[in-house]
């Protein structure tokens, strides 16, 4: 990866919307070179996808809750159980497996405390779990997406 690429990745992460007139013109390459810079970054999986961020409150999720989750067992077919049926929750947003006091971290949004609590009874229904902690978020300090390349 090379100063172009990078100049590249910093534009687009913070408008993939960019025309690739305007990108070009932007990391200073003529329209063909950027293009085929960026179809080469996502071949290679640097670009894994391209997506539109929506404001979680103006769409009805006011309520993000950091879900630790410590597990009962530690199986592949256990975690199988678990992984697949966090991974089908749509208000999971990041689901990560940690190093440390807790297995799992979820990270869910939820309309309200009582959408929560629904979410929690289907969440302790999906494996056996030894212990779960929610916590909620007050204020969102800083939520980023870009990556400092």
């Amino acid at each position: 990866m090379d100063d172009f690429d990078r100049k590249i990745l910093r534009e687009i992460q913070n408008d993939a919307a960019l025309s690739l007139a305007e990108l070009s013109a932007r990391v200073g390459l003529s329209a063909s070179p950027c293009w085929k810079r960026i179809q080469r970054l996502e071949r290679e999986g640097v670009i894994r996808r391209r997506v539109t961020l929506l404001d979680a409150d103006a769409c009805g999720f006011g309520l993000t809750v950091f879900v630790g989750v410590r597990a009962r067992e530690h199986t592949p077919e256990w975690l199988e159980r678990f992984a697949s049926a966090v991974s089908a929750m749509p208000e999971v947003l990041e689901f990560y497996r940690m190093g440390g006091d807790i297995d799992y971290l979820l990270k869910v949004v939820a309309p309200d405390v009582r959408s929560y609590d629904e979410f929690y009874k289907r969440l302790i229904k999906a494996a056996p779990l030894s212990e779960v902690t929610s916590r909620f978020a007050m204020e969102a300090i800083k939520s980023t997406t870009v990556l400092p390349v």
